[in-house]
């Protein structure tokens, strides 16, 4: 047998192997649809990976890795301000520790159920591989809505998830941070919840907490700032900037807001963002002091700013961001919400580069539309991944008792987002896929993981 028949052999035989695992995957999994999808944008990617090293195959790599290591669920029953009682459903994804600790954040939305966990935490496998850290993955969350409830219920309601989440975690065990609707506030009640079941202190058991409680500094701006440094250098492939070009960031969160204020810093235009009730666009250039203020601290909807200014426009439909015209978009606000209609739109009206800031916000069809239009795109996994960074750098000034200056953390995240492109770039370009960062993600990300599952032998 030739050299060209052993390649084409193990090039056929990946293929079938990965085919399989994904049927398996579906006949197990048939309503998980966000699970799902994330799996096959993973599996698509992998097939070169099977073919060039085919004791991945031997190792059953793939079955293990997309079957969670265990799924907690779990009833969180609280008291609302009448008195009466409620119950929602919690949930915690471990899904890979073979690089260390689960670490993912926990989601409080009405979305939550065990397909959005398990593609969460799918993805964090592949995403904290990537940040060089040695952490494993997971995620959780609740059906609970925090919208409309009063900082007492929260409180009651955050406590009593902290109350159940408590068995399953702990500082060199699971370490849960933030995601939608939990931020430091919420991360304070379940630090304060874990501490006192415990009868201790833990500073490391959570992550994403208030700097002047044991929190990293930064850590609020990472994951948008990350984003940002990872379109940076996708840039210089084209040997372009942020400087004068036109933003469109959708969302106006934590991820929204510090990845407009640091694509501003770096001399771009940010000229439309949004809430899940519409957009603003404003061609003088967002005000993204006044969004911090509106959203941060008075609580209000997005639609608010026309009232400082009012020669911006406020439109209803927050989907419909992607027709203002720019130069790069960051989809930052929730999965699947930039379609192939969207990213067609994008396309003609001229954008170049496209930085995933949320998890597994566009669609395979539009990621499909961007790469074979020649759009940078980085991918979720990749680009959004300085928030997890540096909640791997608060787990060590936790235990280092130290902490680190804001300066310090920022020049950190710098080099690991950095590292991460370099490491897409390289492996897409050593698969015969060059400037894919899908498949550069997907394959590095991997390729981590996999050579610890088979180090660590079958369990």
């Amino acid at each position: 047998m030739t050299r060209m028949d052993v390649l084409q052999n193990n090039k056929s035989r990946a293929n079938d192997y990965v085919h399989e695992v994904y049927e398996q995957l579906k006949r197990r999994n048939p309503a998980e649809t966000e699970f799902l999808q994330a799996t096959r944008e993973i599996f698509d990617s992998l097939r070169p990976v099977f073919a060039k090293y085919p004791h991945y195959i031997e190792n059953g790599i793939l079955e293990r890795i997309t079957e969670p290591e265990r799924i907690i669920t779990f009833r969180v029953a609280w008291e609302d301000d009448q008195g009466r009682v409620r119950v929602n459903r919690g949930f915690r994804v471990q899904f890979n520790s073979d690089l260390g600790p689960y670490k993912g954040g926990i989601r409080f939305h009405p979305s939550v159920n065990s397909s959005i966990m398990k593609f969460l935490a799918f993805e964090q496998i592949f995403k904290n591989a990537l940040t060089g850290q040695p952490i494993g993955a997971g995620k959780g969350g609740s059906d609970f809505d925090p919208k409309g409830k009063s900082e007492r219920e929260i409180m009651r309601f955050t406590q009593s998830f902290a109350t159940e989440l408590s068995k399953y975690i702990g500082p060199d065990t699971d370490v849960p941070a933030g995601d939608i609707g939990v931020g430091k506030r919420e991360i304070g009640y379940m630090f304060g919840q874990y501490n006192r079941l415990k009868g201790g202190y833990e500073a490391g058991v959570f992550t994403g907490k208030d700097p002047n409680h044991g929190g990293s500094l930064g850590r609020k701006e990472a994951t948008g700032y990350g984003t940002v440094y990872f379109v940076e250098e996708m840039l210089k492939l084209k040997e372009l900037s942020f400087k004068d070009t036109k933003v469109v960031v959708s969302g106006s969160g934590n991820v929204s807001t510090y990845a407009m204020e640091k694509a501003i810093q770096l001399g771009a235009k940010v000229v439309a963002c949004s809430d899940s009730g519409g957009y603003i666009f404003d061609r003088n250039g967002i005000d993204v002091e006044l969004v911090k203020q509106l959203k941060e601290i008075e609580n209000k909807r997005i639609s608010d700013y026309v009232k400082t200014y009012p020669e911006a426009e406020y439109h209803d439909d927050c989907s419909a961001i992607w027709s203002v015209a720019c130069d790069i978009a960051l989809p930052c606000a929730t999965q699947n919400e930039l379609d192939e209609i969207a990213a067609h739109l994008l396309i003609a009206n001229g954008v170049i580069a496209i930085g995933e800031g949320a998890n597994m916000p566009c669609t395979l069809e539009a990621m499909a539309a961007f790469q074979e239009s020649g759009v940078l795109f980085g991918p979720a996994k990749a680009a959004n991944a300085g928030g997890v960074a540096v909640s791997a750098m608060e787990m060590s000034q936790n235990s280092m008792r130290l902490s680190w200056t804001v300066e310090e953390v920022d020049e950190k995240l710098h080099t690991v987002m950095r590292s991460i492109y370099k490491s897409c770039l390289d492996a897409a370009e050593q698969f015969g896929h060059p400037g894919n960062f899908v498949m550069g993600a997907n394959i590095a990300g991997f390729l981590k993981v996999a050579d610890a599952m088979v180090a660590h032998g079958i369990s």
